[in-house]
């Protein structure tokens, strides 16, 4: 990919060369649209808050939080993006704002961990915050803690508190945030290149992962994640800094600006997931107690206890798990492709490890099947793989998401990439149990037969279902499975194989894998006439 078709700016290229992930963030920058697709703006449109990352009238990077009536925020078209929502006095970019001013938002909804993020420019001439949109892109829900909002009767928000550093207090308040959002940009450049501008992006972790030196600068572990580097790219070019840490008891913001260092090695990481480590000397603080109406709180009434049945090791990397309520009751039905939400008690960490795995079995009533992949350096899916065992105990929340089978009759193409088959699978089953006469087209690819998971399973399905056809891609096939020919093609899945096996008009493309695996496939299918509603999916994992 040129430089100049790349969606990404120097900054960005330089830290996935430095990651040595180029590759990766080359396959899946299809992924980076020009317009919002139509989930992402049903999304938004639904949202009680925004987080805006710009330029303040010091010229630094802030971030804040914007909230408005039900309904704030609407999409025009694929590419606007209105928010009636004024900036408040006492607010860092308050009068900051005008025509041509770039800006980056953040979607977030922490009940249902999603997120989504756009990236633009404001337009003149209207009330609130009109928004030219120049990429959009989703983001997994790695990191997010899951909570619930309410609404007090109006903000009532105290005088703000400035200065150059921080106080004990407000050190104290970082030093147990589990959230906080940060804002990078770069300024315009005199081309207007659309990869310049601002991106506000979200940080989770377990409550103390952000660490108060004893000289105040801030530690801030760099996990694993889509290896855009949008965060770090933008810090490359531009190492100035913002972030709102949000008090979501009292609707307080407390922001900092700063300048951050990348470490690349981190040398005395307190946080053995980091990859890199973000150190920001602080140079200006806005407290903003009661700056919100918005309260938000854990969600914990839905948290169910479950017990591990059964494990069952499904191919190389991957393993299953059926998980049983520990209460003997009875368990909701979910749609076929929604997830799980579990927390996980993990020796050694400091709180409830919490991650969504998709369903992979046929709902019954009495247990949830989860197939997970071993990551490296995955503390969740070491600690399933290498020490949960039968009788282990587990929380879970109800099954969510909104990647689900397509209702109806309508032909499915359903196409995923290594543990991507999860939700697929469960699709699968579904259509098998309907006997419908449902036209399926089940195409996956995986490196070799070793880490092709459910082959067997699949296999039954398949020709216990008319209508049915499957198709199996191998990357890197071995002898053996070359010798016994237990695929079908070699390589990686184009989305030219994809229209010649079309299962007939009017097909709904379900799709679940790494985001460059997506990006492709849905590119080339646009370009082949497919409309953009008929294509589905679901991403997970880095670009790769």
């Amino acid at each position: 990919m040129t430089q100049e078709t790349s969606p990404f700016h120097p900054g960005e290229r330089a830290a996935q060369a430095r990651a040595g992930v180029s590759d990766l963030a080359d396959r899946a920058a299809g992924f980076v649209r020009d317009h919002m697709p139509e989930q992402h703006r049903a999304f938004f449109a639904g949202l009680p808050f925004l987080v805006v990352a710009a330029a303040g009238g010091d010229g630094r990077p802030w971030v804040t939080l914007l909230e408005g009536r039900d309904g704030f925020v609407s999409s025009p078209d694929p590419r606007s993006l209105l928010v009636d929502a004024a900036v408040p006095e006492g607010d860092p970019l308050a009068g900051a704002l005008g025509p041509g001013s770039a800006i980056g938002v953040l979607g977030i909804e922490l009940a249902t961990r999603r997120r989504n993020r756009m990236n633009g420019v404001l337009r003149a001439g209207a009330a609130g915050l009109s928004l030219e949109v120049q990429q959009s892109f989703g983001n997994c829900p790695a990191h997010i803690h899951p909570r619930g909002w309410f609404r007090e009767a109006a903000a009532q928000p105290a005088a703000a508190r400035t200065g150059t550093g921080l106080d004990p207090d407000q050190a104290a308040r970082i030093a147990a945030a589990d959230t906080f959002f940060v804002g990078t940009g770069v300024a315009r450049s005199q081309d207007g290149r659309a990869t310049d501008g601002y991106d506000a992006s979200h940080r989770g972790g377990a409550p103390g992962f952000v660490r108060v030196t004893a000289d105040g600068r801030l530690r801030i572990p760099d996990y694993s994640g889509n290896n855009f580097f949008n965060t770090i790219g933008n810090l490359l070019r531009d190492p100035r800094i913002g972030l709102v840490f949000p008090d979501f008891a009292t609707g307080g913001l407390l922001h900092v600006a700063g300048t951050a260092r990348i470490e690349w090695v981190p040398r005395a990481s307190h946080d053995p997931q980091a990859r890199r480590m973000i150190e920001v000397t602080v140079e200006a603080v806005i407290d903003r107690p009661g700056a919100l109406s918005l309260r938000w709180r854990e969600e914990t009434a839905d948290l169910r206890a479950f017990v591990l049945a059964e494990k069952t090791r499904e191919s190389a990397g991957i393993t299953s798990f059926r998980l049983v309520p520990a209460d003997g009751g009875a368990l909701p039905p979910f749609l076929p492709g929604q997830h799980l939400p579990v927390e996980l008690d993990v020796p050694g960490q400091p709180g409830p490890v919490r991650r969504s795995y998709s369903l992979s079995g046929a709902p019954d009533g009495r247990s949830y099947r989860i197939s997970v992949k071993r990551e490296e350096r995955g503390i969740a899916s070491g600690f399933l793989h290498d020490i949960a065992g039968p009788g282990t105990l587990l929380r879970a929340r109800p099954p969510a998401g909104d990647f689900t089978l397509p209702p109806g009759t309508s032909p499915l193409m359903l196409v995923s990439a290594g543990v991507g088959v999860t939700p697929m699978l469960a699709m699968l089953q579904a259509v098998a149990e309907a006997r419908s006469g449902r036209p399926v087209r089940f195409v996956h690819v995986a490196r070799d037969g070793r880490s092709h998971a459910f082959r067997g399973e699949v296999e039954a399905l398949v020709a216990a279902t008319p209508g049915v056809e499957r198709r199996y891609f191998y990357t890197a096939p071995r002898p053996e499975d070359t010798q016994g020919r237990t695929f079908d093609a070699t390589g990686r899945v184009t989305a030219a194989d994809l229209l010649a096996l079309a299962p007939g008009p009017g097909a709904d493309y379900m799709f679940c894998g790494p985001a460059g695996f997506i990006a492709g496939l849905r590119s080339g299918l646009e370009q082949a006439g497919v409309a953009p509603a008929r294509l589905h999916a679901e991403t997970f994992g880095p670009a790769g």
